[in-house]
């Protein structure tokens, strides 16, 4: 199985309790860089890979901030080599952005009218019964 990319600084103590379960993500994450894409609209192929990205930063911020599970020196570690994303932690320790998705969703320049994307608005106040989808990663809504 191929191991998570590292640089040669060894890592702390620790690592062999989160190391299997970011294994097998990375081993997801190469299936959702090859799957086939036929079918699929030109964004749609992405949002596996989105879901994923997220998958392994939450379960780091889970670790960290919730559980109390991992070290900072092992946290700092996970960040340095790019295996969870900070810019994406950041966000999530701000009030209003605990659930958000990926960054592309608040990045107003994306957007046709310099907005935030279609999923960051509450469910209570769209319409009932419509079906929201973010076109960025597929999000069905995560605002709260």
């Amino acid at each position: 199985m191929p191991k998570v990319r590292r640089s040669k600084k060894s890592p702390p103590e620790g690592w062999e309790l989160i190391e299997p379960t970011l294994e097998e993500l990375e081993q997801k994450m190469r299936e959702a860089e090859t799957e086939p894409h036929e079918g699929k609209r030109k964004v749609e192929s992405l949002w596996p890979i989105f879901k994923i990205h997220h998958q392994r930063s939450r379960y780091i911020y889970d670790l960290f901030y919730r559980r109390k599970a991992i070290s900072r020196e092992l946290y700092d570690y996970c960040l340095q080599e790019n295996i969870a994303d900070k810019n994406l932690i950041a966000k999530w320790k701000n009030q209003g952005y605990e659930n958000l998705c990926c960054l592309r969703c608040i990045q107003t320049r994306d957007t046709n009218f310099a907005t935030s994307c279609i999923c960051r608005v509450p469910k209570s106040k769209l319409e009932e019964g419509r079906i929201v989808e973010c076109i960025h990663c597929g999000c069905r809504g995560c605002s709260g």
